[in-house]
């Protein structure tokens, strides 16, 4: 009598021929004796549930792990990664994580490819999890009762900013795109300082918390180091990993979030405007695009930052005394748990800048941001 048992020795069989190995020849091994067992898909789904946990033990959440698939592999590597993540089943370990979780069952699925297509697909993405290095964890932030208590006027103003920067992002005018951009950073600060008002007169006991935010190339190092302004102007600390392409971003959780939102909008605004002003360089006859670019991006993640400073000082130049020491205890909380969490970091130098039109066209997107002042908070 046959028998529709799952078959583990198959799977260690597949496992022994092709995780360890990296030819063609041991993968197309592994992947038929996959095939050949249908009997084998539970015991594969609850290896690869297996791989996926041991991701969270070595630091890594959802959408660091989608991240780096999406980048070392294919599209049916991030959605067989992402079925393996959403089954699992776990309490989701912070409103963050929950929201990853929540993104990746939004997103369409595919149809499943033949036996042994899936089964070499399966075994691709077993072998990347199975070397993922370990990571610094990220501290989940703690959710006390004033931040339920507030939350929906934290999302209608989120709500507010998000429109803001889609409306930058959607004009074809580089001038009304960094003013909106301006006026989205003016009620991130605002927003960022109401919180900390508010909690320090309600003794509320928040906590900084951290988030990966991705830095992909080309010219990655140009990208880090406008996150690392945009962090700054909003009273955040970030950490690059070039190796894994992404920047830990540490701050309390309203700043994480404007962070998140800022970077994406300018990241955009800035590809949008550096595509437009290098048209205008070819048609002059020039066709250095490489350099043209990262200096391009160089000098306008250097110029923003500075106008990003300015409309962040604005804010608490407005406000009554109370608001320094309250930022400044902050700020100290901030910089103690970013040492906690990388006690050595290094500082990386923007190279290969030598550009001298993607400099000043970078610099000129950059300059058209407008600072507006606020009234004072009461």
């Amino acid at each position: 009598m046959s028998s529709s048992n799952p078959s583990p020795g198959t799977v260690e069989r597949a496992f022994e021929a092709a995780l360890y190995a990296d030819s063609d020849t041991a993968l197309d091994t592994g992947a038929s004796l996959l095939a050949a067992d249908p009997a084998s898909d539970a015991e594969l789904a609850r290896r690869g549930q297996e791989f996926v946990a041991a991701a969270w033990r070595r630091g890594w959440q959802p959408a660091d792990v989608v991240r780096i698939v999406r980048r070392e592999l294919d599209e049916i590597h991030v959605q067989l990664v992402s079925a393996l993540i959403l089954s699992e089943n776990r309490k989701p370990r912070s409103p963050r994580w929950a929201a990853q979780l929540a993104e990746l069952a939004s997103e369409p699925r595919t149809s499943r490819a033949d036996r042994f297509s899936y089964a070499t697909a399966v075994l691709e993405l077993y072998r990347l999890l199975l070397r993922l290095p370990t990571i610094e964890p990220l501290d989940a932030p703690r959710q006390d009762a004033h931040h339920a208590s507030h939350a929906p006027q934290d999302t209608r103003m989120l709500t507010r900013i998000r429109a803001l920067l889609a409306k930058a992002e959607a004009t074809g005018f580089p001038e009304e795109a960094e003013a909106l951009s301006a006026k989205a950073q003016e009620l991130m600060a605002r927003h960022s300082i109401d919180e900390a008002l508010l909690a320090a007169r309600t003794h509320a006991k928040d906590a900084p918390g951290a988030c990966r935010i991705g830095v992909e190339p080309p010219y990655e190092t140009a990208k880090a180091v406008l996150l690392d302004a945009v962090a700054g102007a909003n009273r955040c600390r970030a950490v690059w990993n070039e190796a894994l392409a992404f920047s830990t971003v540490v701050g309390f959780e309203p700043d994480l979030e404007a962070v998140e939102l800022l970077y994406t909008s300018l990241l955009v605004q800035a590809t949008a405007a550096m595509t437009k002003a290098e048209a205008a360089q070819r048609a002059g006859g020039r066709k250095r695009t490489k350099t043209f670019r990262q200096s391009f991006l160089a000098a306008y993640a250097h110029r923003i930052g500075d106008r990003l400073a300015s409309a962040t000082e604005g804010q608490e130049a407005a406000t009554e005394g109370e608001l320094l020491p309250v930022l400044a205890a902050r700020d100290v909380t901030v910089a103690d748990h970013m040492d906690r969490m990388f006690p050595e970091t290094v500082t990386t130098r923007l190279r290969g800048v030598s550009d001298a039109a993607g400099w000043h066209e970078g610099a000129a997107a950059a300059d058209r941001a407008q600072v507006k002042g606020r009234p004072p908070l009461r």
